[in-house]
């Protein structure tokens, strides 16, 4: 199984722990985002719709990309995402961060963010921010982040 999940998600692909074990959830940096099933999960969160050229522009220019797998061998699932943007080295911020409804309250979203921060730690990044809606700012705070003085929607690490 191993050698399979190399070949769909990469060397560097991470399994989630999830509380069921039943479904094999799969974070990766390395498998292609498809833009269909990025606009599929970004309904299924709430969020507005952006023209398909502009988020494949934004794709292209992003530092990093993480997408979480429902792993199927034929056809794998997105049922979350993040990506980067900034300069490699210094600074990077995260948007776009999304776990499908299905899979949110499991802890995903916790280990998608300690996926993020891992790669950036290997590019030696110092500083990420990120910006979030006010109601979800506190998952961030809960993992650490410092939030801005008026705590609504900015939050940052710092490598330690």
């Amino acid at each position: 199984m191993s050698e399979l999940l190399n070949h769909l998600y990469g060397q560097q692909h991470r399994l989630c722990t999830t509380p069921s074990g039943q479904v094999t959830l799969v974070l990766s940096r390395d498998r292609e985002i498809d833009l269909i099933e990025l606009e599929q999960l970004c309904d299924a969160v709430g969020w507005s719709r952006r023209p398909l050229r502009r988020v494949r522009r934004a794709l292209q220019n992003s530092l990093l990309l993480v997408g979480l797998w429902r792993h199927d061998p034929r056809l794998p699932k997105l049922v979350g995402f993040a990506r980067c943007t900034g300069d490699g080295v210094i600074d990077a911020t995260i948007w776009d961060v999304a776990v499908h409804p299905r899979y949110q309250g499991a802890g995903l979203g916790k280990q998608l963010m300690h996926y993020v921060l891992d790669a950036l730690r290997q590019q030696q990044v110092q500083r990420v921010s990120l910006f979030a809606d006010p109601e979800v700012i506190g998952f961030y705070a809960a993992q650490g982040w410092e939030l801005e003085p008026l705590e609504r929607r900015c939050a940052f690490w710092y490598a330690s």
